[in-house]
């Protein structure tokens, strides 16, 4: 890692998005942190969250407090609302009572097909943070944005609107997906990565300050494998990954997980 990224734990986190029962998942987890254990991970070097389904979260949860596992917990989407007449939302307050300390708003695929707008992005993540969890503040583009717009104007506008309301105080974790590299097998290169979470960090420096712009996580997803992931955590504003599909494999993601050791070469 270099001197850019100290005093920022790295955070992988997984999003399993639809996949996975709750029967499945108490399987998988005890799956993951078996393998974690057997690699001498180091929670307090690199933070491991993952992110059920919502019918997953109470079963998860029971299975993390009983065996006292160090992996954190986050939900997939939140409310904007506290509570009321919101059929099918779920609010910050339940997933809080549940010990989830993460949620993901903005992921491309609400945007995309739910229609959520950067408002909406930004009221979920206040709500969010009302309650006391961190906002996985999701940012990208697709490729006719790139086409038009260049590199990080489209991630740097959403993320602007995102904080724009934000509590000076707030903690929240920036995620960069390029949306034509989601589940394509096409990850951006490192580069390319390191190029739009420098800019979304300038844009975080420039409206909420220098302090929270250097302690602020910002995260490469899209198509991230244990082949490449080690390219994208030697940059200096990539400070960890939100992954997909490769988070259903357990020995795939534990090897996402040990990244470091590909970085230094140990």
């Amino acid at each position: 890692m270099t001197e850019a990224t100290e005093g920022r734990r790295p955070l992988i986190a997984g999003n399993w998005k639809m996949n996975l029962d709750h029967l499945q998942a108490i399987a998988f987890v005890q799956k993951l942190s078996w393998g974690l254990k057997d690699v001498g991970h180091d929670y307090d070097d690199v933070e491991i969250a993952v992110f059920p389904p919502f019918t997953d979260l109470r079963s998860v949860q029971t299975l993390l407090s009983a065996d006292k596992l160090s992996l954190k917990l986050g939900a997939q989407d939140v409310s904007p609302h506290e509570s009321g007449a919101y059929t099918g939302d779920i609010s910050a307050q339940f997933l809080a009572k549940l010990d989830v300390e993460y949620v993901i708003v903005g992921h491309s695929e609400r945007r995309g097909g739910h229609g959520e707008s950067d408002e909406t992005v930004g009221a979920k993540a206040r709500a969010a943070q009302a309650a006391g969890l961190v906002p996985v503040i999701c940012v990208g583009e697709t490729a006719e944005d790139l086409e038009e717009h260049g590199a990080a104007a489209i991630p740097v506008a959403q993320l602007e609107r995102a904080v724009a309301e934000l509590p000076a105080d707030a903690e929240y974790v920036v995620a960069y997906e390029p949306v034509w590299a989601i589940g394509s097998g096409q990850a951006a290169t490192a580069e390319q990565a390191e190029e739009v979470c420098r800019a979304l960090r300038e844009q975080l420096r420039e409206q909420r300050g220098e302090t929270e712009a250097a302690a602020t996580r910002i995260l490469y997803g899209g198509s991230v494998t244990s082949q490449n992931i080690a390219s994208f955590l030697r940059q200096p504003d990539v400070d960890g990954a939100l992954v997909g599909g490769a988070s259903l494999k357990v020995d795939e993601f534990t090897r996402i997980v040990q990244f470091k050791k590909h970085v230094t070469g140990a």
